[in-house]
């Protein structure tokens, strides 16, 4: 994540649940070449600053659920800290687990050696919050809070309408199929995700899923689940341009709808041809740290707060790019970032960039798409996203055309 602009987001890779890079293959090819650039955006990602969350198996290795049920040690056992009647239930919100340590016998962060007479069948969750529409962030997390995120991780279920788009497909003449993952996208309704088209055009409906709900993609042990459906249509924009990305937009629609949740909500959108101007917007993804083969996929979602910066001196710093001197920016972008080492990267294309409602700041609307870039933030040049707002009317027509309600996403 220097936010990687392709979203490396959630499930493993390899095993069940596609982290973004995650599948190793024979041969020695890398991530990038497995997913074979799943999403333009300019190879990077979404959380500045290289993250210290990762594992070794971030990058290529199956996602390992532990047994909840093994026994640590003497007469207790290691369960989620929510299966467990003793005083490291957190009910009220505001709990603190401390990502960077394992304190005690359980091998995941999430458990805690509970004594078996305290051991409970039914999750002890923390009063759920009244729904008050979309866009509606979680700066403090759901269920717990986690501290020693000193490289940009969210909190569990910040942005409930975070989805990563996976691929089934069969990896080495495997017949069991993997989900691997493809870009990022954003819940805009309970059955429609809105992503990058460059991450969904011309694939195949029949391979193709989301997951909601997602936040590290090593454990299942969070207090709320994911939740998975299936896509049964890809809508991409008429006048999307694969070469230059114009217009890079596409909705997915979901076969069945999401159960909305604690760790699962719609985005606001944009009124119309709004012009966006916030200098504290969010983008968030699974991507790599840096650009490059050096740069690794991320374990626990990461977010980056990013200005967002006027067309005409995004021009400007394009062209000073090797883009050259006469580039010339499409109306149908806006652009974020310019500030050295915060960007999104390669994994985080499709994702969202949230920025707060100038009258009403703790509500969320999507301003920009992840699309492309020119590095990850090394020098500053900022990131380039499809501009939601001036595609609302597009958006608009094809949920009217579809039967599906546009308030959904309306504040």
């Amino acid at each position: 994540m220097t936010i990687s602009r392709r979203m490396v987001v959630v499930s493993v890779l390899v095993a069940m649940t596609a982290v973004c890079g995650a599948v190793p293959q024979g041969g020695g090819q890398s991530l990038s070449e497995l997913i074979k650039g799943a999403t333009t955006r300019r190879p990077g990602g979404p959380a500045s600053a290289a993250p210290s969350t990762q594992s070794p198996a971030a990058a290529g290795v199956p996602r390992q659920d532990r047994p909840s049920g093994s026994m640590a040690q003497g007469d207790c056992e290691c369960v989620p800290y929510y299966l467990c009647q003793n005083d490291s239930i957190i009910t009220d919100g505001v709990g603190l687990i401390d990502i960077r340590i394992q304190d005690g016998p359980c091998e995941n962060y999430l458990d805690v050696c509970c004594k078996k007479p305290q051991t409970v069948d039914r999750p002890i969750t923390p009063t759920p919050h009244i729904r008050s529409g979309c866009g509606r962030r979680n700066p403090e997390g759901v269920g717990f809070r986690i501290t020693g995120n000193n490289d940009n991780e969210a909190q569990f279920g910040e942005f409930p309408w975070m989805v990563a788009i996976l691929r089934e497909e069969s990896v080495n003449g495997n017949p069991e199929k993997l989900n691997v993952y493809q870009c990022g996208g954003s819940l805009i309704h309970r059955e429609v995700v809105l992503t990058a088209a460059h991450c969904v055009a011309g694939k195949d409906v029949n391979q193709m899923k989301i997951r909601a709900g997602e936040w590290d993609t090593q454990t299942k042990n969070e207090i709320y689940p994911h939740q998975d459906r299936r896509v049964k249509e890809i809508i991409v924009h008429e006048n999307y341009h694969a070469g230059a990305l114009y217009n890079d937009v596409a909705l997915l629609l979901l076969q069945e709808p999401v159960d909305l949740a604690e760790n699962v909500d719609v985005v606001c959108l944009p009124d119309r041809n709004t012009v966006v101007n916030s200098s504290h917007c969010f983008a968030s993804g699974w991507g790599k740290d840096v650009f490059g083969k050096e740069g690794k996929y991320q374990v626990i979602l990461k977010k980056v707060e990013l200005p967002i910066v006027q067309h005409h001196t995004c021009q400007e710093a394009l062209r000073r790019t090797r883009l050259g001197p006469y580039y010339k920016l499409d109306k149908s972008f806006i652009c974020a970032g310019g500030l050295a080492g915060r960007d999104t990267c390669k994994g985080d294309g499709g994702s969202p960039l949230v920025c707060p409602r100038p009258n009403d700041p703790a509500t969320y609307e999507q301003a920009g798409i992840v699309a492309w870039g020119i590095g990850c933030g090394e020098d500053g040049t900022p990131g380039i996203y499809a501009n939601v707002a001036g595609l609302r009317n597009w958006i608009d027509e094809q949920m009217v055309y579809n039967g599906l309600d546009v308030n959904a996403y309306v504040p």
